[in-house]
């Protein structure tokens, strides 16, 4: 199991912080995490525990397909999502440090690796951590330069 997490300080108000990532998901998650080639909802509506999707992303050379859904999600501080049936859980909390700070804490779970992967697990374990790293600064990036205060 590969466990990674990153954190940033990001100049607005929390709630602003949890609209980008939540309510502009769909739209603004291929933008943080450029990884991302496509992104179809197979639910309607606004993310919602259940809420189900389906993502074409390009790591390191490799595509994958994989469908996710939302697990948890408590306005205006916590989302999260798994993998359907791949090992993957993926966690977003939100600290309000004052009324225009927030720190976004991102984590990222990797199930069990199979057998073919673990000679390569501390290789893959840093391309997930530079990952993870990368979406707090994009967030953070994305967010000041578009969220008014």
């Amino acid at each position: 199991m590969i466990k990674t997490q990153s954190s940033v300080q990001i100049e607005r108000p929390t709630t602003s912080v949890f609209s980008f990532v939540v309510d502009g998901f769909v739209s603004n998650y291929p933008r943080w995490s450029p990884e991302v080639k496509s992104l179809k909802p197979l639910s309607e509506g606004p993310l919602v525990p259940g809420w189900k999707a389906r993502q074409v992303r390009v790591d390191q050379g490799r595509k994958t397909a994989t469908d996710f859904e939302v697990v948890a999600l408590e306005e205006p501080l916590h989302v999260a999502f798994r993998g359907l049936k791949d090992p993957y859980h993926i966690d977003f909390r939100l600290i309000e440090e004052s009324a225009t700070q927030t720190q976004l804490v991102f984590s990222f779970e990797l199930g069990q690796l199979g057998m073919a992967f673990r000679p390569f697990e501390k290789l893959i374990r840093h391309a997930v951590q530079s990952g993870v790293d990368r979406v707090t600064v994009n967030l953070k990036a994305l967010i000041e330069a578009e969220v008014p205060r």
